[in-house]
């Protein structure tokens, strides 16, 4: 088993594996549904959806600190204290890593077109459909693969570094 501070540059990048792969499968379910319509008054109707990230916050920050120093030995008592840094206490039980968090948002956003005929117009003949725009989509799946694979290359690269220290 890897001590976790070499460990934890696997957790930050796989976590951003799993926000980009994410935003893969988002951006595939809006183009798959761009053209899907449901009947006057149903909730069953496709929102577009995204991503939403963000980072981590402080307290993340100061657990793994503290967590990566707890293994050092303290020889001034001027050094800092792992575990009652300058926000308090922390659970050292709990991994929490520092790569991105994310939440899919669905939004109310829909375009209406004129078709009579079509079996899901309204009194007017205006069908809902979801309001994505394809072009955007594709860019956001070329973004989130270059990122995928950019998180990709970080693993490579710890994995390099490991190797080669135990050449040492």
């Amino acid at each position: 088993m890897l001590p976790d501070r070499i460990s934890s540059t696997f957790q930050t990048a796989s976590q951003g594996l799993a926000v980009q792969r994410e935003r893969l499968a988002v951006a595939s379910r809006n183009i798959a549904n761009a053209q899907t319509t449901a009947p006057v008054g149903s909730s069953n109707v496709y929102r577009p959806q995204s991503v939403v990230t963000k980072g981590p916050n402080q307290q993340n920050f100061v657990q793994v600190l503290g967590e990566t120093m707890g293994s050092f030995q303290k020889t001034d008592v001027r050094h800092l204290d792992p575990y009652r840094g300058p926000l308090g206490s922390m659970d050292s039980q709990k991994k929490v890593g520092l790569g991105p968090q994310f939440a899919i948002e669905e939004k109310e956003s829909f375009r209406f077109e004129f078709d009579p005929e079509h079996p899901d117009a309204d009194e007017n003949g205006m069908v809902r459909y979801p309001d994505i725009d394809l072009v955007r989509e594709m860019a956001e799946m070329v973004s989130a693969n270059r990122l995928y694979e950019a998180n990709l290359s970080s693993i490579e690269a710890e994995k390099e570094i490991i190797k080669r220290s135990m050449e040492i």
